[in-house]
């Protein structure tokens, strides 16, 4: 009898871990997780994956106002405001909020809003250029 209730902890305390590295995920890559990590994940976890971003959607959008408060963006703080980004595909136009539109073609390097491109970089689509 012993031996179950260790082995149920243990299978709880991974099941657990599991949930706690999953919902690192949303934060990590956002809304959309790389195939190649869904993948690896089982139908209950995706489905998991799913109501926790639904959730956090939901709490976003009720705190900060008409257009919400989003929690992901600057996980750590900034050093800077603007940040010298390149393009690693071919992405098409991107506005920015003074109603400027920047194309994003491959290669391209452009000096943009930090908070405007955290999303794209942790996509893919942008990389920061450190000088």
């Amino acid at each position: 009898h012993c031996c179950l209730l260790r082995n149920q902890r243990c299978i709880v305390a991974y099941l657990y871990d599991r949930l706690l590295r999953i919902r690192a995920l949303r934060w990590e890559y956002g809304s959309i997780l790389p195939n190649a990590i869904q993948f690896h994940m089982a139908a209950e976890e995706v489905e998991w994956f799913n109501r926790y971003k639904k959730s956090l959607a939901t709490y976003m959008r009720s705190v900060g106002g008409e257009e919400g408060l989003d929690l992901t963006q600057d996980i750590k703080p900034p050093k800077s405001l603007y940040i010298e980004v390149r393009c690693l595909r071919d992405y098409g136009e991107f506005e920015i909020d003074d109603g400027t539109t920047v194309l994003l073609k491959k290669n391209s390097q452009h000096f943009l809003p930090r908070w405007k491109c955290e999303q794209l970089i942790r996509q893919g689509v942008l990389e920061h250029i450190l000088s």
